[in-house]
């Protein structure tokens, strides 16, 4: 009888501490049924959210009348916000509020963004008044012009940050079940079917919505995204009853955290690798003691007192002083591959340069035919194309005949696809800077400096050169390097790579804000038109794009430096391990 309650004991104690689903919850929620509201609340959110962005760098020039370096920072930060948030939104449903209530929160604050911008358009008040811009008699925005603009961006980044990472977890959550034999296909089938969506929803973005704001008019153009977004809003809401919601539990960024705080309260120890150090670890831990590479973070799981560090069941007592031995090595996992991480910034700075590439369509000939104009701001769209049709032919063509070759069944090493991407994005910003530096050449020959509304009798397809290389940079570096963070990631980590991606699209998009600023300031010193002018026809975009052509360039023998490092410590690692294998099985003669 005891041993009968023992048991009901320590199944009702496991099913407290579970977060999955029982079987029964999942047989009436989650599945299939669930897959619409999911994938329409997140295609929606991306139609509308990408609808804003190609076309905005002309409304805030023209519209509010911003300087472009002014109106290029701000979409830099605008876009800084909306990835540096996603790390916070992942954080928050992971550790407190969940997944459902991120989204939904996201979904709402997304909805009033695009509301209040959508009445910037409506209300004559929140924009400056018509002028004359080639007479520059125009005035700035006033102050309470501004504000509701920038806080409209703010929504919206607050809601990009807690829909898009979450969105994909959470629609894997309804049909992960363990004992489905067809788990993996079911999912993967989700996984298909949701990134189908979003590039959809990315090409309808940068085609109807913009042709819709160039034609119709801006007031249309913004109010189409503001309705799509009370779609998506609500028919996310509307799912609520049938949806698996996963409890949140410890985010893996916390324990980042609490490895550093540890280590810090435990920095005066003296206790060197395998020398009278006792580590604290968890029951099911293959790791006996941390590894010798960023020792001072070692001290953070060094067992000192156990009576008052660890509790009767043998965990931490305050996690915040003693982490576990997984704990520190997951940390040193990520510190490890921060330089390699480090080298895809500046392509991600390339990446965010389709404003420019906005502005400059504009003053060419946009006709593809005689009776169709390709809008300015869907050129972003070769971009889109170049990366989806790149992945595609790779996977299925390439890979498999340079596997032939390289014995790698990927074709291409991750490390390898990284510089070649590297390598990409300098050439196109070499032909960047050339194919400005023949527009400008166009403009002063047919006399249309002073005139920024003049079109050049010069067309916008030598834009698209420079796009492929882009997309091209993107598909090649950034996918290779998700994949090298995969691989060096504990399967624990594996949606670290992601987050760390996001980081770095964040930090690029700040970077890329203050090198305008900088550019901006320093070249129109002394009342000279600056390099990014508002009128491109006196300015100089071209020394622009060389200068980001030259970062590329010393980006890549970075790269070059990191990749020696990196084999360098790779060796080290092997060795050493080696070494404390022969030591280990030394030691255990004795006691045999």
């Amino acid at each position: 009888m005891e041993e009968e309650k023992m048991v009901i004991s320590r199944e009702e104690e496991e099913s407290l501490l579970d977060h999955s689903p029982s079987p029964r919850t999942r047989k009436l929620k989650g599945g299939l049924r669930t897959m619409p509201f999911i994938i329409v609340n997140e295609a929606f959110e991306r139609l509308a959210s990408q609808g804003l962005m190609p076309n905005m760098i002309i409304y805030l020039t023209r519209i509010y009348r911003f300087e472009t370096a002014t109106a290029s920072s701000i979409l830099f930060i605008w876009s800084a916000l909306s990835n540096g948030l996603a790390l916070f939104g992942a954080f928050l449903s992971d550790s407190y509020l969940g997944r459902f209530r991120v989204i939904a929160v996201g979904s709402i604050s997304s909805l009033l963004g695009m509301t209040l911008l959508w009445l910037t358009t409506m209300i004559p008040q929140l924009k400056p008044s018509p002028c004359d811009q080639v007479e520059h008699n125009c005035s700035a925005p006033n102050g309470v012009q501004i504000v509701p603009l920038l806080s409209s961006f703010l929504l919206i980044s607050i809601g990009a940050g807690c829909i898009r990472p979450c969105s994909i977890a959470f629609g894997a959550d309804q049909f992960d079940n363990k004992k489905n034999p067809n788990n993996d296909r079911v999912i993967e089938s989700f996984f298909n079917w949701y990134y189908a969506s979003t590039g959809i929803s990315t090409v309808i973005a940068m085609t109807v919505i913009v042709y819709i704001q160039d034609h119709l008019g801006w007031s249309v153009g913004f109010g189409i995204p503001a309705i799509l977004m009370v779609f998506a809003a609500v028919m996310f809401v509307i799912g609520s009853s049938l949806y698996i919601k996963i409890k949140p539990s410890e985010s893996l960024f916390t324990g980042f955290f609490q490895v550093l705080v540890a280590a810090f309260r435990k920095r005066e120890i003296q206790c060197h690798l395998g020398e009278d150090c006792c580590y604290h670890k968890t029951q099911e831990s293959m790791l006996l003691a941390p590894g010798e590479e960023f020792r001072c973070l070692n001290k953070a799981c060094v067992i000192l007192d156990p009576d008052t560090e660890l509790t009767s069941d043998g965990s931490a007592s305050n996690p915040w002083s003693l982490c576990s031995v997984e704990q520190v090595e997951s940390l040193k996992a990520l510190l490890r591959v921060v330089p390699m991480w480090s080298t895809g910034l500046i392509l991600l700075v390339v990446m965010d340069q389709t404003s420019f590439i906005t502005l400059q369509a504009r003053t060419m000939d946009r006709h593809m035919f005689s009776n169709f104009e390709i809008p300015a701001g869907s050129f972003s769209l070769f971009l889109v194309i170049t990366v989806t049709i790149w992945v595609a032919f790779y996977d299925r063509v390439l890979a498999p005949l340079l596997a032939k070759y390289t014995g790698n069944p990927q074709g291409l090493s991750p490390i390898v696809r990284m510089g070649i991407g590297l390598i990409m994005s300098f050439i196109a910003m070499a032909l960047a800077a050339i194919v400005e530096s023949i527009r400008l050449k166009i403009a002063v020959e047919e006399g249309v400096q002073d005139d920024p509304d003049a079109v050049l009798h010069m067309s916008a397809m030598w834009l698209v050169p420079q796009t492929v290389f882009i997309g091209l940079a993107e598909a090649l570096n950034a996918i290779g390097q998700i994949q090298f963070f995969y691989m060096k990631f504990p399967k624990s980590m594996s949606s670290i790579g992601i987050a760390i991606y996001t980081f770095g699209m964040a930090l690029a998009s700040l970077f890329g804000s203050l090198l305008v600023t900088i550019i901006n300031s320093a070249t129109g010193h002394g009342g000279k038109a600056s390099w990014l002018a508002s009128n491109l026809n006196e300015g100089h975009l071209d020394y622009y794009y060389w200068l980001l052509a030259f970062f590329n360039f010393i980006n890549f023998f970075y790269f070059l430096l990191c990749c020696r490092s990196y084999e360098s410590n790779q060796n080290r690692n092997l060795l050493s391990n080696q070494v404390s294998e022969k030591e280990s099985e030394h030691r255990s003669l004795p006691s045999a």
